[in-house]
């Protein structure tokens, strides 16, 4: 009899739970005031009556400021909040890889549940300066344009700025597409974006297949509030444990404007101080929190990295917008998409005057940076005497028509179709023949014409040369006399046709 009691005791003490319990005061929309739960702080975790999840985000005076993490339905005042004294944790681990999750890793693709390794804190402190080490190896976008001139490394906080439909999320997409086979995990964050809009990238990755390294957190425009604030600190989370293991990931956040948007109406709504362009105060410190967490861990933590690719939208050009300069001021460089480029048939349509990468060269292909001074500088002459041209007629020297040749082949080689990346060691092939100027005659039908030709015919006359050039990323005098030679075959072949 003693026995079955102390059973009887023990079963009913299992179902005992120490929880503060609180009140809803009232509801604005999305955020949920309560009193009582004296030891609540904020970032914690709480669970109304009806399971629904909320995250404390602010205090004023005896009332706590809930914002509610998907719908409000079901949620009345007067009903109960409990806090279990937990801080926001998510699952992460390899399985999420090929998923396609909310902002609290929930699976939306329904394909099932998905195990979770271990949990991590969604708001992170970032790794600090000790535990870090200098950026030094790239990140391969597969746009000449981008490795050419402004190199991204791995670890590295690369900006993508400008007007709406200027191909940002397509640059983006592009390099995910080009990360396979080079270990790397690919993240896609999409926030306050349309449905319609995650579909064709999730069409484009499908085709590509590129889901194999990749998981997509959606923080679409008809999910919550709460949600989309969350989303990308929940890929910033899913990055971090693949860095912490020792792993390369690149996180795409698509867009920090909406998601700037988005923090916005939750402020007005929690009666915040509104200042410029009636952002709260703290919208500088929400953007930095989580760019800081990018970078490059010393081999004594694990030597992983990871790679962030922001995306902010401007408009008519205007980068000196208050988000804008937020993201700039705390990036390592941007990558500036302008409209009338892109208007123009430029594709894809970056700006080398405005853009920049604080990394530099030294995360380029030795190969690459020999030539990419002098493309930068060419390209740029080339727009400026191509304007004056347009402007007013002149006659032109030598040089001045030298440049305008040199300017439009490299007009040329730059232009590339989307979701076709380039290999960085067919781009140093194109660099080099643009540097001794045997295009500069060509017309661009026939630029065009080479730029389809001459990788196939190079793999055939000399099937190892590029698997060769990309091992040791440097060109050689023998690897440079093969692709002089190549190259005086194919203009011998192509004018007997």
């Amino acid at each position: 009899m003693k026995e079955n009691s102390q059973r009887i005791v023990n079963e009913e003490a299992v179902s005992f739970q120490v929880r503060e319990v609180g009140k809803i005061k009232s509801i604005h929309k999305f955020i949920v005031i309560a009193e009582g739960m004296p030891s609540c702080v904020n970032g914690q975790m709480v669970e109304f009556s009806n399971g629904k999840k909320g995250l404390v985000i602010g205090f004023v005076e005896d009332e706590i400021q809930i914002l509610i993490l998907g719908s409000s339905a079901g949620i009345r005042v007067g009903d109960e909040v409990y806090n279990r004294g937990k801080f926001l944790s998510l699952p992460v681990g390899e399985s999420f890889i090929g998923r396609i999750v909310d902002s609290l890793c929930e699976p939306e693709d329904e394909l099932g549940p998905i195990e979770a390794r271990e949990f991590y804190p969604v708001f992170r402190v970032a790794p600090g300066v000790m535990e870090r080490v200098p950026v030094e190896r790239p990140l391969e976008t597969g746009i000449l344009t981008i490795d050419a001139t402004i190199p991204i490394g791995r670890g590295q906080r690369q900006l993508l700025i400008g007007d709406r439909l200027t191909g940002k999320t397509t640059v983006a997409v592009d390099t995910i597409i080009n990360q396979r086979g080079k270990d790397i995990v690919c993240i896609y964050c999409c926030i306050g974006k349309p449905y319609s809009s995650l579909l064709k990238v999730l069409d484009v990755f499908k085709e590509k297949k590129v889901m194999d390294y990749t998981i997509i957190v959606s923080g679409i425009a008809s999910a919550s509030p709460g949600e989309q604030y969350l989303a990308p600190y929940t890929a910033a989370t899913l990055g971090e444990y693949f860095m912490y293991n020792g792993k390369d990931a690149l996180v795409i956040f698509d867009d920090l404007t909406r998601h700037a948007w988005v923090y916005r109406q939750i402020s007005l709504l929690l009666r915040r101080a509104p200042g410029r362009e009636a952002y709260p105060g703290d919208i500088f410190y929400l953007h930095s929190q989580l760019m800081e967490r990018a970078g490059q861990l010393k081999p004594e933590k694990g030597g992983g990295s990871m790679t962030f690719l922001p995306i902010v939208e401007i408009q008519q050009g205007d980068v000196t917008g208050y988000i804008s300069t937020n993201v700039i001021s705390m990036t390592d460089g941007q990558i500036y998409f302008s409209t009338p480029l892109f208007n123009k048939g430029f594709r894809p349509a970056i700006d080398l005057g405005l853009s920049v990468s604080r990394i530099g060269a030294r995360v380029q292909w030795p190969a690459t940076k020999a030539f990419s001074r002098d493309l930068r500088l060419g390209y740029l002459r080339y727009r400026e005497l191509l304007q004056m041209t347009q402007l007013r007629a002149a006659t032109l020297s030598k040089e001045a028509i030298a440049s305008l040749k040199r300017g439009q082949a490299i007009t040329e080689i730059l232009i590339q179709p989307k979701n076709k990346p380039l290999p960085m060691e067919e781009g140093v092939v194109f660099l080099y023949a643009i540097s001794i100027g045997v295009l500069d005659e060509l017309s661009v039908s026939q630029i065009k014409k080479f730029k389809e030709k001459f990788i196939s015919r190079l793999r055939e006359w000399y099937p190892d040369f590029l698997s060769k050039l990309r091992e040791r990323k440097v060109l050689t005098d023998d690897c440079i006399e093969i692709l002089y030679m190549a190259l005086d075959r194919y203009f011998k072949e192509e004018s007997k046709e």
